[in-house]
């Protein structure tokens, strides 16, 4: 069962068994975001969804766990907020990884520093540099959920007839931030620990809210991992300079770790590159590499086995 909205009320509803049997993964099926055609019932309290429409962008991860799956977050955005907190969950490479996601979806990142109450105006600044130090025009709103006019520059980003999506970890603020831009408590919340600053995340499914003034945000639960996916047109964009630097190594596609005289490892040497920056970039390249190689393998086994399905469906239907 899911809930679909019809422009003027969301009404339960369920796939057809044809979008389910033809949907090779579970990334053919509907997401957050998505638009769908549908059959209304029931006096307008039921439906059935039949086909999901092409999407423009998407928010896409690797499932969690050992398995290797596409799990889409949300669908047709416009723009990621990306919410770090300033107490405990301040990460840059945590961020490179969700900025590499989502541009390679054709998603546009903003960066949301909360709970910026918290610690001093200096400190504040040093999150900024840190971020702009990595890339220097990344926009940047920090802010507190208790700060009307904050939570107003906030609101004010919010285009009408745009879709917004809000990633970040578990307790960094997502949840309250749409409850204090819808006014309402509508999406749970709960208290943060004392002995380490951390809250139990209470949005399980992702949610999405129509904003008084037409534009569209989604909130996600927090997310533990955020495993890479075929995200090689994001790392490029997101470690802009490390691809410049590397059209210039005599290595080429190489390791980038050992080999002497390679052009990366030299401006590491000489200050120009951070390590951990680097050691990022290949990490995740070699992360989304081996996880896409292995989605395909289960794509083609999919695909086999959807064939077969229809076959026997097929030869059923000459016997009657």
């Amino acid at each position: 069962m899911m809930i679909v909205h019809d422009g003027r009320k969301e009404i339960k509803a369920e796939l057809t068994g044809r979008l389910q049997f033809i949907a090779v993964s579970p990334s053919d099926l509907p997401t957050v975001g998505d638009w769908v055609t549908i059959h209304v019932l029931d006096d307008g309290e039921f439906a059935v969804v039949h086909e999901v429409m092409p999407r423009r962008s998407v928010v896409v991860r690797k499932a969690a766990g050992s398995v290797v799956e596409e799990q889409l977050i949300a669908a047709n955005v416009d723009v990621a907020f990306i919410v770090q907190a300033c107490d405990m969950d301040f990460n840059l490479r945590r961020l490179e990884r969700y900025l590499a996601a989502v541009r390679t979806g054709n998603v546009r990142p903003i960066i949301l520093l909360s709970k910026s109450d918290v610690i001093s105006p200096d400190e504040l600044q040093h999150f900024v540099d840190d971020i702009h130090t990595i890339e220097p025009f990344l926009p940047i709103v920090p802010f507190s959920n208790n700060d009307p006019d904050q939570l107003a520059s906030i609101e004010g980003l919010l285009e009408e007839g745009k879709t917004y999506c809000l990633i970040g970890s578990s307790g960094v603020g997502k949840s309250t931030l749409v409850n204090r831009l819808i006014g309402s408590e509508k999406l749970k919340t709960s208290a943060i620990r004392e002995k380490d600053g951390k809250r139990k995340h209470t949005t399980t499914s992702r949610q999405l809210i129509v904003l008084k003034n037409k534009a569209v945000l989604i909130d996600t639960p927090g997310m533990r991992e955020f495993g890479a996916v075929g995200i090689e047109s994001g790392l490029q964009e997101t470690f802009l300079e490390i691809e410049i630097l590397a059209e210039d190594c005599k290595f080429g596609n190489f390791s980038h770790t050992v080999e002497v005289g390679c052009a990366l490892l030299a401006t590491i040497e000489t200050g120009e590159l951070e390590a951990s920056r680097l050691n990022e970039f290949l990490k995740l390249k070699r992360e989304s590499a081996r996880n896409e190689m292995s989605l395909a393998d289960k794509r083609k086994k999919d695909r086999s086995l959807g064939k077969l399905y229809k076959r026997i469906l097929d030869e059923k239907k000459d016997r009657r």
